[in-house]
């Protein structure tokens, strides 16, 4: 039995997704790693998927013309637990403005009269 771990991509039919495949593979001449990916649709059975959910199907007997995998378990996403630090605001600052006397600058190069 085929077991294969993707995510959700579409899910417009009735008890019925498209999940995305992806498997690494080194090319067979230059061995540098290919990311492949397939879609394949799958049976939701008593599952209530949403786009986005990382899935894992298997291989059953053909459902019907594309439909040949039925979904095992939802791989619950890992929480990270987001921490918000509390910053402080500073009291109000007294901005001051300085007005500059207004110099004329020489063009270099300009002569002098």
């Amino acid at each position: 039995m085929k077991i294969f771990e993707g995510i959700v991509v579409s899910g417009g039919k009735n008890k019925t997704v498209v999940v995305e495949v992806s498997r690494r593979t080194p090319h067979p001449l230059y061995r540098k790693l290919m990311r492949l990916s397939k879609k394949l649709k799958a049976d939701t059975g008593e599952f209530e998927v949403v786009i986005g959910n990382k899935v894992k199907i298997g291989e059953t007997r053909p459902m019907s013309k594309d439909k040949y995998f039925k979904i095992l378990e939802i791989i619950p996403e890992k929480h990270v637990k987001k921490t918000v630090k509390k910053v402080e605001e500073p009291e109000a600052e007294i901005k001051v403005e300085v007005e500059k006397p207004a110099v004329k600058k020489e063009k270099k190069g300009a002569k002098k009269l």
